[in-house]
């Protein structure tokens, strides 16, 4: 028998991570699911009267989620809250990771002023993509900062960086920068795990890939480059935001619609 869960009111916030991008699924609101969508599937199977919301937006930098998410989230009454912030800052050229973290915190602690449970998500290990590898050490700072603020605060960690399965391709969307289908069940199991929730989700044990050869490499990075990297610079160029026009996907606080 499964033993029931304390949460009946789920909302996450924060970026495309998030709501779910690199997931598609045209029946599911903003037509993606992603890791969160699957977390609440598998909650709101183990106790009544359950409700979740998703105030993610992509692109959305900290000072965005913090300005626009946090309050929302406390109005919405959750008992169970999920954040990952502060990534989109942190692979961004110049930024501190030390002054990154201390901005997340204030945020950290409004959420946690109502004795909700909160999870908060630390970085992937990115030493093996190749628009981000070079991050790699703001990504490990940033991540130490994290614990400590964990620890302060009592919440419970998502540890991207330990999920060794990421360092497999198929993990990841076409863009690179984003989690597939496969990636994005995977994460829920692990939030599962940290909140110590037994669930079905199937654990994915792929057959090991055959090596590429370097002229296919090659082809694959410059098409990768023309199609994903090229737009994402221009944005960055232009200022503008992938989410630009975009809202939430779940706003409101209801029962898991699948």
């Amino acid at each position: 028998m499964i033993q029931q869960h304390p949460w009946s009111r789920y909302v996450a916030i924060g970026d495309s991570f998030t709501e779910g991008i690199g997931d598609p699924e045209p029946k599911s609101p903003g037509g993606s699911r992603g890791w969160a969508d699957r977390v609440a599937e598998v909650l709101s199977t183990q106790t009544d009267d359950f409700a979740y919301a998703n105030l993610a937006i992509r692109g959305r930098l900290l000072r965005q989620i913090l300005d626009e998410q946090v309050e929302p989230a406390m109005e919405l009454r959750p008992d169970l809250i999920t954040i990952s912030a502060g990534g989109n800052d942190i692979i961004r050229p110049n930024t501190d990771p030390d002054d990154v973290a201390e901005r997340l915190e204030k945020g950290i602690a409004r959420l946690r002023s109502n004795d909700a449970t909160v999870v908060l998500f630390n970085g992937p290990d990115i030493g093996m993509t190749p628009m981000l590898g070079r991050m790699r050490g703001k990504v490990a700072i940033y991540n130490e900062n994290l614990r400590a603020i964990a620890l302060r605060h009592d919440l419970v960690v998502a540890d991207m960086w330990a999920l060794r399965e990421l360092k497999d391709s198929r993990m990841w969307a076409p863009d690179r920068l984003h989690f597939s289908p496969i990636g994005h069940n995977t994460i829920a199991r692990m939030v599962l795990l940290a909140l110590n929730v037994e669930n079905d989700l199937k654990p994915y044990n792929p057959d090991q890939l055959p090596p590429r050869p370097w002229r296919q490499a090659r082809v694959e990075d410059i098409g990768w480059a023309r199609e994903y990297l090229v737009p994402w610079v221009l944005r960055r160029v232009r200022h503008q935001s992938s989410g630009d026009g975009i809202t939430a996907k779940r706003p409101a606080a209801g029962p898991y619609q699948p």
